[in-house]
């Protein structure tokens, strides 16, 4: 029953991904496999003077959605990636695509009827736990600045960016979460440590705009750093305004540890 939410958003998602074109080439193809052998497919873009500067860069973690969910290391490209990367010059930055197992989700939500239901575990999801063990390999082999880590994510993405904080609370300089949402009892756990840019569509019919209400009013009253974004007659696709926010990666990459 934990994956039937997800399962839900396969309507709607990959009619959003039709006609975009993603920025496959600039990102090297690469998979992460884990202790167990299971495998995590992922992108990666490093800064133009990488191999040439021996400085030390920003770590940008960016989660997709349901839609883009597979085992052909491109879809997860589709929504964000032209961001990142049109922006490189000015924000020269590590920045990583995993992608979440056509069956798998970043985080358990529960629900039926339209219900939601956002437990959390003490143990992360299968997809998840990777890209825990990914963004540790990333520290180990390249030049990370541990100061300067931020998070992203949208729709099933964006859950998994709160659900993620919860977890590692300490760890990101800052992160932004579209059209998502997650349990408010977790916000007093992170609150604290990361600053939060969240965004929704007013009109969104999948995720209800709700869910990133509450989060916004529970990280408020933990004293938090947050901001809220909504997009009046905005549905699910909420991710191209708040892609297109100027402000968005001047922001993020302002915060430091």
């Amino acid at each position: 029953m934990r994956n039937i939410i997800w399962g839900l958003l396969l309507w709607w998602l990959p009619l959003a991904a039709q006609g975009q074109d993603a920025p496959l080439s600039a990102f090297a193809k690469s998979v992460f496999t884990d202790e167990a052998g299971a495998e995590l497919p992922y992108r990666l873009l490093l800064p133009p003077k990488y191999e040439k500067s021996g400085q030390f860069y920003p770590l940008a973690l960016f989660l997709h959605g349901a839609g883009e969910r597979g085992a052909d290391n491109e879809a997860q490209l589709v929504h964000g990636a032209q961001l990142f990367l049109d922006s490189l010059g000015n924000y020269p930055a590590i920045v990583v695509f995993p992608q979440c197992r056509a069956d798998g989700y970043w985080v358990a939500v529960e629900g039926r009827g339209g219900a939601w239901r956002l437990p959390f575990y003490k143990k992360p999801a299968e997809d998840m736990g990777r890209v825990m063990q990914l963004v540790k390999s990333l520290q180990d082999t390249y030049r990370v600045d541990t100061a300067r880590m931020y998070l992203g994510g949208l729709s099933m993405g964006a859950f998994g960016a709160f659900d993620l904080l919860a977890r590692w609370p300490d760890t990101f300089a800052a992160a932004f979460a579209i059209c998502g949402g997650s349990n408010p009892l977790l916000a007093p756990l992170y609150a604290p440590h990361t600053p939060l840019w969240i965004f929704h569509g007013e009109a969104d019919a999948v995720v209800p705009v709700e869910m990133s209400r509450e989060m916004y009013k529970a990280l408020q009253q933990a004293g938090g750093q947050v901001r809220y974004t909504a997009y009046p007659g905005v549905g699910h696709n909420s991710w191209e305004a708040a892609f297109a926010e100027p402000q968005l990666l001047e922001w993020l990459f302002a915060h430091k540890r």
